[in-house]
């Protein structure tokens, strides 16, 4: 049986970021059904110049697997949640997978669904988040949060990346691969919201880092150092370091480790190596260090992740 997905299209949403979820859980074939739900039999009004008409009623709220709330308009964000959109919220059953986009945090936020869990939502909507709900433990810098059973994703196009990674949970990395592919969108994006808030335009003279980092991923199997990537760019390490900061929003160390740890999770995916190998390709050296960052990062070692996606990533049928 296919898995129920929820969207719940409130006033004032944004029509891109509602269909983000047909547009990714759908191209992953017949494992998703999507639907979209109003919180009555109105049209929505969207922060465009039209109106829409869903299919669904809030009842089907009560029959889903995972409910998603995409982003409205910051003029039409409340602290406290509008009765109608309480009730509706009230139905959906408990251990439903609740995920948001964008200002769609602010929903669950209201509704009590954030106290004490890590979440994010727009970089320049965070300081009201955080003054209206200081029970939420914010993190505006990444891209999007997974929480378990509650996920949060920045602005925008991040629906696409929580969407894709709802995915590669769901099914394995094989599937998310193919359905980035399909939609045209990269499977995973570097860095985190860092990024995209508005600093000085470059020199145009001012060199990219990008090239050293295509020259990385090629050799993640080797030894890399903060020395031998500002070589490679013709930089100062310092120069260099601040540029890969400015570009991708986080340390080259730190870009060099989740690199190594994407690696390592595909070989678990896709292939029968043994983990020390499986550690040596990836960069990590042991399989000591490899478990030790990929329980950083994911929370399991190795030999579990594998069990569990060796055992749903297949093909798009």
């Amino acid at each position: 049986m296919a898995h129920r997905v929820v969207v719940l299209a409130l006033d004032g949403v944004y029509p891109f970021d509602l269909g983000i979820p047909s547009r990714i859980l759908g191209a992953a074939g017949d494992r998703y059904e999507v639907l979209t739900c109003g919180v009555d039999t109105l049209p929505v009004r969207t922060n465009a110049d039209f109106s829409i008409m869903v299919e669904h009623g809030p009842e089907i709220l009560g029959t889903a697997d995972t409910v998603v709330i995409p982003p409205i308009d910051p003029s039409c964000v409340t602290r406290d949640l509008p009765p109608a959109v309480a009730a509706a919220l009230a139905s959906v059953r408990p251990g439903t997978r609740m995920v948001s986009i964008c200002t769609g945090a602010f929903v669950l936020a209201a509704a009590g669904l954030l106290d004490g869990r890590r979440a994010t939502t727009h970089w320049d909507l965070s300081g009201c988040l955080r003054e209206w709900f200081p029970l939420v433990q914010l993190d505006p810098k990444v891209l999007f949060v997974d929480d378990g059973d509650v996920l949060t994703a920045a602005g925008a196009a991040a629906g696409v990346d929580v969407c894709l990674h709802i995915v590669r949970t769901d099914h394995g990395s094989a599937v998310a691969n193919q359905v980035a592919r399909h939609c045209v969108v990269p499977p995973w994006r570097e860095g985190g919201q860092a990024q995209f808030i508005a600093q000085p335009v470059p020199e145009p003279s001012a060199q990219s880092t990008s090239a050293t980092r295509q020259w990385a991923l090629e050799r993640l199997d080797e030894p890399l150092a903060l020395a031998d990537l500002a070589a490679h760019a013709r930089m100062s390490r310092r120069t260099f370091a601040r540029r890969f900061q400015n570009e991708t929003g986080i340390s080259p160390g730190r870009w060099l480790t989740q690199q190594r740890i994407a690696r390592a999770r595909h070989l678990l995916e896709t292939t029968d190596l043994p983990v020390d190998e499986i550690a040596t390709q990836a960069g990590f050296g042991t399989d000591t260090s490899l478990r030790q960052h990929l329980h950083a990062a994911i929370g399991v070692p190795p030999l579990t992740y594998r069990r569990t996606f060796r055992g749903t990533a297949d093909t798009i049928r």
